[in-house]
């Protein structure tokens, strides 16, 4: 038996392809020029300021709710494992080494992908329906460095300092749930994750956050800056950016923690 693939179904599949390797070019395009003139902070830092004001009011409190209830069930399901198994005092260093290494930069530009570039997206759609965007190219103001600039440094500031917010939030929450309903000493607890972390991973999870902060934020403004001129495209745009700013995210997440497992081993 032989398949097919009818010229109809291979001719959208190509302009599938090429329509998305266009649009990464031009985000990349984007972001290159949002970097390009980051040195001129003086036309950009109020913007600057605001964004992260704004992005640390949406974002905190999620954070603390996602992180708190995270912590404390990776604690249980972790403790009642190394219970089992005779090593409830390792849960501690099982629960803090994971959320340093992979969920707190994870958390913190999900949160943002979806809490702040959200507003990123509707905000650049709404000014290019109402052709602020080309009335700022007619007054010879680049809309990259004035709009998108600020936004990128905000997101990987703020993102930065909510990876570190979840860390404490989900160690709290295992901290309840390990020590104060399992019994296990609070020096046990955290003895276990002091001789698992190294300061090479906390330093590779801040710029994780870094990185998917400004990621985040860029996919936001790409979107925004490009979407349909309607309420629907912006909707639409809307959608597209948190997802692929979470496909993107991923994508890096494992590419960058496969380089640093290769570099630096895990000890136990």
């Amino acid at each position: 038996m032989t398949f097919s693939v009818s010229p109809l179904g291979d001719r959208l599949f190509t302009r599938r392809a090429y329509g998305g390797l266009v649009s990464l070019g031009d985000l990349f395009a984007i972001g290159l020029e949002a970097l390009r003139r980051t040195w001129d902070v003086r036309t950009w830092f109020w913007e600057f300021v605001d964004q992260c004001a704004f992005l640390a009011r949406v974002t905190t409190l999620p954070v603390i709710m996602v992180a708190l209830p995270l912590g404390a069930t990776v604690a249980l399901q972790i403790g009642d494992l190394a219970g089992q198994l005779g090593a409830q005092s390792a849960t501690g260093g099982a629960v803090i080494v994971g959320l340093v290494r992979e969920v707190a930069p994870m958390a913190a530009a999900l949160i943002i992908a979806g809490a702040g570039g959200s507003a990123m997206t509707s905000d650049m759609g709404a000014r290019r329906i109402r052709d602020e965007l080309a009335a700022m190219e007619v007054m010879a103001v680049n809309p990259v460095h004035r709009l998108v600039t600020p936004r990128m440094w905000a997101a990987s500031l703020v993102s930065t300092m909510l990876a570190s917010l979840v860390i404490v939030s989900g160690a709290v929450g295992g901290f309840v749930f390990n020590v104060l309903l399992q019994g296990v000493t609070p020096g046990a607890y955290f003895d276990g994750a002091l001789g698992l972390l190294r300061v090479s991973d906390l330093v590779v999870t801040l710029l994780k956050a870094w990185l998917f902060g400004m990621i985040s934020a860029l996919v936001a403004c790409h979107a925004g800056m490009n979407c349909a001129q309607s309420p629907i495209g912006v909707g639409r745009a809307v959608n597209r950016s948190t997802v692929v700013a979470f496909m993107l995210v991923f994508a890096f997440n494992y590419v960058i923690t496969t380089i640093y497992f290769l570099a630096f081993p895990p000890e136990v």
